[in-house]
């Protein structure tokens, strides 16, 4: 799959790959209404990495339905739709719109990012309000529901009870790490919103370990994410436990990035002579 806010609306990518080899489409974020995001700058390079701080810029659901989802009409891939909201009546309603949209897959509850400065993050950190607002969602659509799971927090398990607890048909993890770097000139943040989201192959040993805990404790399906930009680091998630995973980041850097990962996934089984589902959470601490 593709990560959400990686691969704008799937669409953009269509004249440097076949989507169709694809096994899901993870789209933009999507709100209530547009979001016109963070100001400039919003995105500056980290060693092995980035830290954006976009603040979630999209053209709002009903624009999505009516404009964006066409385009990928005879695409053989799912489409997952992000979804976010400030109140947990955004998320009900965005997930309410997107119920009916021929095309959707599934949604994915966005209840982690860290670079805006209301909404998600209070939704990412504290279990009872994570059970709350996918819970709400569940009720609102007949869609299967994912839910994205943030790092910020201080045991990745009891977010993984809550969400699970609250009907989350799936659980993707992990979102990005909250950041800084400052302008040693200047003596001040070159974001302007002083902090942002880290992505990018530095935080993959951290998004690895979170998802091996997570595996130990969830009932539901595991999608590995975090710094993915080979087939070898995609299998690093499918041993520790995930049955699934997003490639993000490593779409800025070759738009096909995600194919390549599953190329390589299937060149690894074969020369393994063994079956994907054998890998799945094969892995050996003694």
């Amino acid at each position: 799959m593709t990560a959400s806010g990686t691969f704008g609306y799937g669409a953009e990518f269509m004249p440097y790959m076949d989507l169709s080899k694809l096994g899901a489409i993870v789209v933009k974020g999507l709100s209530l209404y547009p979001r016109q995001g963070n100001p400039a700058p919003r995105i500056v390079e980290t060693p092995c990495g980035m830290l954006n701080a976009i603040g979630l810029q999209n053209v709002g659901v009903d624009d999505f339905i009516e404009k964006k989802l066409p385009l990928l009409k005879g695409v053989d891939t799912h489409v997952i739709a992000n979804i976010f909201g400030e109140t947990i009546e955004d998320y009900i309603e965005v997930a309410k719109r997107l119920d009916g949209a021929k095309g959707v897959s599934a949604l994915e509850i966005n209840i982690s990012c860290p670079n805006v400065k209301k909404g998600g993050i209070v939704f990412g950190t504290d279990p009872q309000e994570a059970f709350k607002v996918v819970s709400a969602v569940r009720n609102a659509t007949r869609l299967p529901v994912i839910t994205k799971l943030s790092p910020n927090v201080t045991d990745i398990k009891v977010m993984v009870k809550a969400v699970e607890d609250g009907g989350s048909d799936a659980i993707s993890l992990i979102n990005t790490i909250t950041g800084m770097v400052i302008d040693t000139e200047r003596r001040k943040p070159v974001l302007a919103t002083a902090t942002g989201g880290l992505s990018g192959p530095a935080i993959r040993p951290i998004a690895v370990r979170m998802v091996w805990q997570a595996a130990q404790v969830a009932k539901v399906p595991i999608i590995g994410m975090g710094g993915i930009v080979s087939a070898n680091d995609a299998l690093e998630f499918l041993i520790a436990g995930a049955t699934a995973v997003q490639v993000g980041t490593a779409n800025f850097i070759e738009p096909d990035s995600s194919v390549r990962v599953a190329i390589g996934i299937a060149e690894y089984v074969s020369r393994k002579k063994t079956r994907i589902t054998d890998v799945i959470g094969s892995l050996r601490i003694a």
